[in-house]
């Protein structure tokens, strides 16, 4: 099972993004979902998420259906943004890197002739 992302057109206020959802053995089905993009600017949502949002929609929700067109709503644009903050609660920060001085054994050590006494 496979499912294309074919583009977008673009109709007014609106941008439709095609996908074929092809199964061995199956009659391929096609499905274009409509999104506003005003939804995008409301929510805070890229418009280069779109594919991936749409993507999502028909694997999770659509497959039940025989194709058509469908509409992104602003409930997907809400659980998407719930699910990217939860992501990004759960990632951690970046790693802290801790300046350590070395023990007056390590410093003897790494005593060289050639630089003179350390201070």
């Amino acid at each position: 099972m496979e499912l294309r992302y074919l583009g977008f057109a673009q109709q007014q206020k609106l941008r439709a993004y095609s996908f074929d959802w092809i199964a061995k053995g199956e009659p391929t089905r096609h499905f274009v979902i409509t999104a506003d993009l005003a939804l995008f600017l409301a929510h805070r949502v890229g418009i280069q998420e779109g594919p991936g949002l749409c993507a999502r929609k028909v694997t999770t929700e659509l497959l039940e259906t025989s194709g058509g067109t469908h509409e992104l709503t602003g409930a997907d644009m809400r659980a998407h943004v719930a699910a990217r903050t939860l992501a990004a609660a759960k990632k951690p920060g970046p790693p802290r890197f801790v300046r350590r001085k070395p023990t007056a054994e390590a410093a003897a050590q790494s005593a060289s002739p050639w630089r003179g006494p350390r201070l």
